[in-house]
């Protein structure tokens, strides 16, 4: 799946069957002492310095950062900064939790974009429920984010994450002047199936059809995703005509193979797709809708000459 969707500014939770927290202290006792407070709740980590948070969060994506304001070298203020200025921890939430009680202080870390501030000496019971909530808070936060990004019935990405990747790639690939792929996917004679088998046995094959399509999905950039109704869409970034065509036919086939009984189809006894494959190389000039036109172009021909095919240039 693509980095931009699998990432989504998601935790390492899954890896782990839990919920991550940094805690960020120069003081071994303190870090300890917080570490064992909380780790009946989620999965504790720890950093020395600010330099060791800063390549924590992020490489390990926690959950929630629990960070000393007063630390030698680089301060908490200045992770929380530097945490808030990457693309890749920004969204982490930050607990400041120091000695400094100066209104001032709390008010630095607040601007910085710290969530909440917890002065030491801090209670157990507080801290714990500080902690609990907010890691309440980030859950809830990352499924509403899933149910924005990625389709309810396949799991696929929805069209607004296919819409978003499509121009991220489109921009990246005109600076690095590199071929963008696309796949335009259509389940062959879906509506017959729906009305001799119902919407229900029509969902399972959306699902399974699904599922076919983001096993192919195998290099690191790739993105599958629900385009609308019975069509699908695939994003292959660095992949050139040759290689788009290649993946469609593994496509195809994969469904195919699945043996999906269609006694409405007048194409074949089971399931099959269409798909139009089209390459490009991206420029100024041009924009992610022509890429699209021309696959769904090939899409159309594939219909009409038959389905259970791939057109490509």
């Amino acid at each position: 799946m693509h980095d931009l969707i699998s990432q989504q500014r998601f935790s390492k939770t899954a890896s782990h069957g839990r919920q991550q927290v940094l805690l960020v202290d120069d003081q071994p006792l303190s870090l300890a002492f917080a570490a064992a407070e909380i780790e009946d709740i989620c999965h504790p980590i720890q950093a020395h310095s600010g330099e060791q948070a800063l390549q924590l969060a992020a490489s390990e994506q926690p959950d929630l950062i629990l960070l000393d304001a007063h630390m030698p070298g680089m301060s908490g203020f200045e992770v929380c900064r530097r945490l808030k200025q990457d693309p890749r921890t920004a969204h982490i939430a930050v607990i400041f939790l120091t000695v400094l009680d100066e209104e001032v202080n709390e008010e630095q870390g607040l601007r910085l974009g710290a969530i909440d501030y917890i002065a030491k000496p801090f209670s157990p019971a507080i801290l714990r429920a500080r902690v609990r909530n907010h890691l309440l808070i980030q859950r809830q936060r990352m499924q509403l984010q899933r149910l924005a990004q990625f389709d309810g019935l396949t799991g696929l990405a929805n069209r607004r994450s296919f819409d978003q990747v499509l121009s991220v790639e489109w921009q990246r690939l005109i600076k690095l002047q590199e071929p963008l792929g696309l796949l335009m996917i259509d389940v062959d004679a879906f509506k017959p199936f729906n009305d001799h088998y119902g919407h229900q046995a029509g969902d399972q094959v959306l699902e399974q059809v699904a599922t076919a399509i983001n096993r192919q999905m195998q290099r690191k950039h790739d993105l599958a995703s629900r385009y609308g109704g019975e069509e699908f869409a695939c994003i292959l970034p660095h992949a050139d005509q040759n290689g788009a065509s290649i993946i469609a036919e593994g496509i195809r086939d994969a469904v195919q193979d699945l043996q999906i009984p269609h006694r409405a189809s007048t194409v074949a006894p089971w399931v099959t797709v269409s798909i139009g494959a089209k390459s490009i190389v991206p420029n100024v000039s041009s924009s992610p809708k022509r890429l699209i036109a021309e696959a769904d172009h090939y899409l159309y021909e594939a219909k009409n000459k038959g389905r259970n095919q791939v057109i490509a240039e």
